[in-house]
């Protein structure tokens, strides 16, 4: 299984859960089915304890991993980097904690019955598939899930069950994201998911080990084509720098890791020359903390000029210095600490980016009532307008500069034409341009041969077969063969071996002797699984020219001799000893009538024109 994200789209559907009880939000009226019987279906595509391995490719891409290692009967093995675990269990535990603090007073599933979901308001009426959204998980299964992973290091090599090898590869979009290889002796197909070739902080994408893929599956491409992401962090910044100069107050809705480390880092370069020294930045998460300290500890993962800082030695994120001077403060929540150091105007980065839940939703009833505060969007994964749908009317100002640094595009085609896999499998929606830009033919995939698409749901079959496998040859057998040359530069060796294939590896090994006759009369037990051994019968080659047998017969005092032409070869009529001699490219036939010296006679004579080995 290819990663196990998790679709959170559908908590827009959703109202937001305030920390802090909201007249506004808790007098809405409730919606109530007029007549109707509840039934439930359950749509399981597949049955994933049938999984034996998850390759993980980032930390954005593991988010339903509980879901899946604690409730569904797995009992595989999950693959990924340190880098993409430890971030993976932050934005997990944020989630949970942000769930769970603010808990349900009653909780409702009848609606998800399909006949009732036809009755209730767009956009729910709607949705896809809400038999199976569920409820979020615990911290207790985000740890349990996460025991169950085993640690890789980039370009280490991993045997499963012996039938293929998978590798990660540095794919430059977050700490420890991973292209993975998958390879078996003579094929191999890439996966390539959330890969950036733009410099920001994560190692550089590693392009050369994609080479020669007979398949390489694309997908995790940047959500908005049109927008750069150095244009973004610019126009982040300059509305930023706007909004406190007026007075106002700046919200950034975001993940706790990720883009806020390029974002807090563009800052650090621009607060002097914008004058924002004095200007507060708070970022507020349960995993604030560990996730800024993570940030500077796995050095070997990150860009090389960073990497060299670590042995200045100096922190390689400026955040860091940002903290020691006060400038940029972290909190657990909103609560406690918080309260107190809080000042106006600030900046405020905190989660989550969808706006239905965590200490967000807090600021964005606090602030949005005023012309002279600002909502920055730099998330990619929501739509904003979407996301501030509960909130309206709002004063506040709302600024989108989402920021994906994923392939674009033109960095596909330019990546394809340098690796040249045979095929590329991708999306159904990357093959055609997005439905809001119908004429933007370069806003799809465009390769040689075209890419093979797929829809949700749908069995695709790859194009190609695996034709040879890997066979070892012991060295002591290896030492017996006796090679014979039949053509300059080509010889032949015949092998007589046992096959002993284990955990998909095959290994010849020298036959068993044949069995010694037992010298004492008592019975012995008849050794276990060993097959008889005959001597091996030489193999032949070359082809049998007629004309040259013919002669042969008659000096050997065959007379009455005939040749006839088949369509496979010759047949030649012995008609006084009534017998024939049937000559094709692969095979030669003596067929005579119960005369078995003759046919001894005759087929040492054909043997005298093919060589034996």
């Amino acid at each position: 299984m290819l990663d196990c994200g998790l679709d959170m789209t559908s908590t827009l559907n959703f109202l937001p859960l305030p920390l802090v009880q909201s007249p506004r939000l808790s007098n809405l009226p409730g919606w109530s089915l007029k007549d109707g019987n509840a039934f439930l279906d359950k749509t399981e595509l597949i049955d994933l304890s049938t999984v034996d391995v998850v390759l993980i490719s980032n930390y954005h891409c593991m988010m339903a991993l509980p879901y899946i290692t604690e409730r569904t009967g797995f009992t595989g093995t999950v693959y990924a980097t340190e880098p993409t675990v430890q971030i993976g269990r932050l934005l997990m535990e944020e989630l949970v904690s942000f769930i769970e603090r603010v808990p349900k007073a009653q909780s409702a599933s009848l609606w998800k019955n399909k006949d009732t979901q036809r009755l209730l308001p767009p956009p729910l009426k709607d949705a896809v598939e809400v038999s199976t959204w569920r409820r979020c998980y615990t911290m207790q299964e985000v740890n349990s899930a996460l025991s169950k992973v085993q640690l890789v290091g980039y370009s280490q090599k991993t045997e499963l069950f012996g039938a293929v090898q998978v590798t990660p590869l540095s794919s430059g979009y977050a700490l420890g994201s991973s292209n993975w290889i998958i390879q078996s002796h003579y094929e191999k197909v890439s996966y390539v998911s959330g890969s950036s070739l733009l410099t920001t902080h994560p190692q550089p994408m590693d392009q050369a080990s994609l080479k020669n893929s007979d398949v390489l599956v694309l997908t995790g491409l940047t959500q908005i084509p049109t927008a750069n992401p150095d244009g973004m962090v610019g126009e982040f910044c300059s509305n930023l720098a706007l909004t406190v100069r007026n007075g106002g107050n700046v919200l950034v809705p975001c993940y706790p890791s990720g883009v806020i480390y390029d974002l807090l880092e563009c800052l650090y370069q621009y607060i002097d020359s914008a004058g924002l020294a004095s200007v507060p930045f708070y970022f507020i998460s349960p995993v604030a903390n560990s996730s800024l300290e993570f940030s500077q500890i796995f050095a070997e993962w990150l860009c090389h000029n960073k990497q060299s800082k670590v042995y200045l030695p100096e922190p390689p994120f400026p955040h860091a210095e940002l903290i020691q001077t006060n400038k940029l403060k972290h909190y657990p929540s909103i609560h406690g600490d918080f309260s107190n150091d809080f000042r106006q105007p600030c900046v405020v980065f905190t989660g989550h980016p969808s706006l239905r839940f965590g200490d967000v939703v807090h600021f964005m009833e606090l602030w949005g009532k005023s012309s002279l505060n600002t909502v920055i969007f730099t998330e990619p994964d929501f739509s904003y307008l979407e996301a501030l749908a509960p909130y309206q009317p709002l004063a506040m100002k709302c600024i989108y500069c989402p920021i994906d640094t994923r392939l674009n595009f033109m960095q596909v085609s330019k990546l394809l034409k340098e690796v040249q896999p045979l095929h590329v499998v991708c999306p159904e929606q990357y093959t055609q341009p997005p439905p809001a830009q119908s004429h933007r033919m370069d806003l799809m995939i465009d390769c040689q041969p075209p890419a093979m698409a797929y829809r949700r749901a749908e069995v695709l079959a790859l194009p190609f077969k695996r034709r040879y496998e890997k066979i070892e040859i012991m060295p002591e057998l290896a030492d017996s063969l006796v090679p014979m040359e039949i053509k300059p530069g080509i010889s032949l060796a015949t092998v007589s071996a046992v096959l002993h294939t284990k955990d998909n590896k095959h290994v010849l090994q020298p036959p068993p002797r044949p069995a010694q006759p037992p010298s004492s009369k008592k019975r012995k037990r008849v050794s276990e699984d060993v097959p008889d051994c005959k001597v091996p019968k030489p193999l032949l080659s070359g082809s049998i020219p007629v004309d040259q047998l013919v002669q042969t017969l008659e000096k050997h005092g065959f007379s009455d001799i005939k040749v006839e032409d088949t369509a496979k070869g010759h047949i030649v009529l012995l008609q006084e000893a009534e017998t024939l001699i049937q000559i094709e490219e692969d095979s030669t036939h003596i067929i005579c009538d119960n005369d078995e010296m003759l046919r001894v006679r005759l087929r040492d004579l054909v043997l005298k024109f093919l060589q034996k080995f």
